[in-house]
């Protein structure tokens, strides 16, 4: 029997029992096993034909040994006995050279969810697998969509996808639990102009359920019309001047803040905001909360990757930083307690991140704060980072729109912005058109004083 065969015969929760009775038997003192299975089906066209067509389905296993406070992590696809268990021996004998970990460990029993599946949160679509041709049907059609409209040159893609993965977690501390987590999504990138006077944008939609996704041509005309505004992009002046973050990539400036607070970052010493607990990291008024339990949210799990419950809490409240984002490792090297935000892939142990958050609306939308901007810079797209983790210190290259006297003037590329994260968080107005569908749900932002190198 080939490894495909096997692992179709076996249930991803046989297969997590199964490494975990390797481990044991190959001399471990605790271990963790996650087995990863998904299925996969994505098209594209270009020019009205179908261009590339792919299905993949995958198997992941992950093994996580500990002999006392020495640990160890192997990942392979094939799920044969033999390679089971060779797996097992072979984490053993890593573990056995590995560097003791003071920290190392898996939860005890009493911190475990009580919560082993995500039957409440909606997150796999009942629904069948869509066929090749209903997905090749979709992306025509928002490809057709985008070519309609006027000033568009050429379509550079336009994509359908389809996927399904099922996450199953097993311990030797007692935690065993799992689900499935599905995804829809269409997209397409539109080209304005040609040669060296080319400009691009583009529109995506995606859904846990494909009732809830939006309509292929509306994502076509939108990534046109986008496109199609971007045409005559020239650099825009240098100096210092307000900057409006498009919601499309607000969320990039509120992840810079999450990245901070990371309790791997913390438990360095090595974030620019190691010595900002208790203070006002954004102004006063705004919240940023992470809820992991909503459901239809392609971020949501009812439980971490060591088995603690997740919940609803405020990363910061009121403008004030409430506490880290934790695992376990890195609540015992800080002396707290974890957060359950324990995130995992087969081949590395825990690490702390987090899932669906959101940051509290304004009361103005973007055009009333370009209009009180005056004169600054639309940013709708950003190129590249350079992020000094210690300092904050932020540059990133942009394009997007010149506004002028509060309307749009033209639009700009080539140009690069830079300031520092503290100071840039603490002078946010945010707008009020954040999409409540999105794992992480941040409006536009308005950024006063940021230095802007153009022409």
């Amino acid at each position: 029997m080939n490894a495909t065969r096997h692992a179709a015969a076996l249930a991803p929760a046989d297969l997590a029992q199964a490494l975990l009775q390797a481990a044991r038997a190959a001399g471990a003192t605790a271990a963790d096993a996650i087995v990863v299975e998904g299925t996969s089906v994505a098209v594209d066209v270009r020019a009205g034909s179908l261009e590339q067509a792919e299905r993949a389905e995958g198997l992941d296993l992950g093994l996580r040994v500990l002999i006392g406070q020495r640990q160890a992590c192997v990942s392979s696809g094939d799920a044969r006995p033999e390679t089971l268990q060779a797996m097992a021996e072979r984490a053993v004998a890593m573990a056995r050279e590995a560097p003791e970990d003071p920290y190392a460990g898996l939860a005890e029993p009493g911190q475990l969810a009580t919560r082993r599946d995500a039957d409440t949160l909606e997150l796999d679509d009942p629904a069948p697998e869509p066929d090749p041709q209903s997905l090749q049907e979709r992306a025509l059609i928002a490809e057709a969509a985008a070519l309609a409209v006027d000033g568009i040159s050429q379509i550079d893609s336009a994509s359908v996808g389809y996927g399904r993965r099922q996450v199953w977690l097993a311990a030797t501390n007692g935690f065993e639990g799992g689900y499935a987590r599905t995804s829809h999504s269409t997209s397409c990138v539109a080209i304005t102009g040609t040669g060296t006077g080319m400009e691009r944008d583009w529109a995506a939609e995606s859904r846990i359920h494909l009732a809830d996704l939006p309509e292929a041509e509306g994502i076509g005309q939108l990534a046109g019309a986008r496109a199609a505004a971007r045409a005559g992009a020239r650099k825009p002046p240098s100096g210092a001047f307000p900057v409006l973050y498009d919601e499309r990539i607000a969320a990039s400036l509120i992840g810079h803040l999450v990245s901070a607070i990371n309790g791997t970052a913390i438990a360095r010493g090595s974030s620019w905001l190691r010595d900002a607990l208790g203070q006002q990291v954004l102004p006063g008024g705004m919240t940023l909360s992470e809820d992991p339990l909503r459901p239809r949210i392609a971020g949501s799990r009812p439980f971490d990757a060591e088995g603690l419950a997740t919940a609803r809490r405020d990363l910061v409240a009121d403008g004030v930083l409430q506490g880290w984002v934790l695992d376990l490792a890195t609540a015992r090297k800080l002396g707290l307690h974890s957060t359950a935000n324990a995130t995992r892939g087969p081949s590395a142990p825990p690490s702390p991140g987090t899932s669906n958050l959101a940051l509290t609306q304004g009361r103005h939308s973007p055009a009333e704060l370009m209009r009180d901007m005056g004169t600054g810079l639309l940013i709708t797209s950003l190129i590249g980072a350079t992020i000094n983790p210690t300092t904050g210190d932020y540059s990133r290259g942009a394009s997007g729109f010149w506004v002028e006297n509060g309307a749009l003037a033209y639009p700009v590329n080539e140009c690069t912005i830079a300031g520092n994260l503290r100071d840039m968080l603490m002078h946010l107005t945010p707008a009020n058109d954040a999409r409540t569908h999105l794992g992480t749900v941040v409006p536009s932002l308005l950024v006063e004083g940021l230095t802007l190198a153009g022409a």
